[in-house]
């Protein structure tokens, strides 16, 4: 079937008037041109979607069902238009932002939900990234913000400081190393992890074991952190996880939480950009707020 849009109108057009020759008038054609419409359309889909009669015109079942999707996609385009027209006046707008796991799922929900209820004319297109790409990604202008660690070139970048991410290590509270404060990542490579299923930070964390020349030995990959501290508790192995969620999962899990010794895993997160005289007004507001560290 080859509808166009004029096709849809003349057909709601008809229906909702019972007549070829109001519809048509409704829409701005002439009755033969309409009824050609009409005919192409039966012709094409090879089903009836009229009944003709002396007081009208009725759908048929075809017809009924032929109405209900073109009014579907009558107010459609009415949103589209309306959000095109909304663009073009300025009203509404999207910034891209790019930042790597731990903000994406620990911080930056809580920083974005006032804003955002604030700003009802800006949407936000959020990419999950290792830092190093993010600050390519900002130099290049792809995104216009980013937040990244400090473990990475941002020379020729704007960095405002936006939290410190310092990972823990998560175990049962019955491992032997349980008792310990803090441990360097190099002591545990030889025990059995959990990790995330993808993601900046776990690239992040495999490869600091490949740098000592280990490979993480990992059970299973899981898509939250949350889910990893659980299996942590029912003694699966051994997780590491932002501060934050650590702490919140050992209120409620048997869980320990202990501090890695390696300068990698305390990494102060900063927002960054390419240029501030080059964003947006709503842009340049979202990053003062994304700074502003309360």
């Amino acid at each position: 079937m080859r509808f166009d849009l004029t096709d849809l109108r003349l057909f709601l057009a008809v229906v909702d008037a019972g007549s070829i020759t109001h519809g048509a008038e409704r829409v701005g054609l002439s009755l033969p041109a309409a009824s050609e419409r009409l005919r192409d359309m039966e012709a094409s889909g090879a089903v009836k979607l009229l009944e003709r009669g002396r007081r009208g015109v009725t759908p048929t079942e075809a017809g009924e069902a032929l109405a209900h999707h073109a009014r579907r996609i009558e107010r459609q385009m009415a949103e589209m238009r309306g959000e095109l027209d909304e663009h073009a006046r300025g009203l509404r707008t999207t910034i891209r932002l790019a930042a790597n796991t731990a903000a994406m799922t620990e911080f930056l929900p809580e920083r974005l939900g006032a804003w955002m209820a604030a700003h009802a004319q800006v949407n936000i297109e959020i990419k999950e990234r290792q830092s190093i790409e993010i600050a390519k990604a900002v130099a290049a202008g792809l995104v216009e913000i980013g937040i990244l660690s400090d473990a990475v070139d941002t020379s020729g970048l704007v960095l405002r400081p936006f939290t410190i991410d310092q990972l823990l290590l998560v175990a049962p509270r019955d491992h032997d190393i349980a008792t310990r404060r803090q441990i360097a990542f190099a002591d545990i490579l030889h025990e059995q992890f959990i990790g995330l299923a993808g993601g900046a930070l776990q690239d992040h964390i495999e490869a600091h074991a490949a740098r000592t020349g280990a490979r993480l030995r990992m059970r299973v990959r899981l898509r939250t952190f949350e889910g990893i501290c659980r299996l942590v508790a029912d003694k699966v192995g051994l997780g590491i996880v932002p501060e934050t969620v650590a702490r919140r999962c050992a209120r409620a899990l048997p869980i320990t939480t202990l501090r890695l010794t390696d300068p990698w895993a305390r990494r102060q997160l900063s927002v960054c950009v390419r240029d501030e005289k080059e964003l947006t007004a709503p842009a340049q507001d979202l990053f003062t707020h994304l700074a502003t560290n309360d």
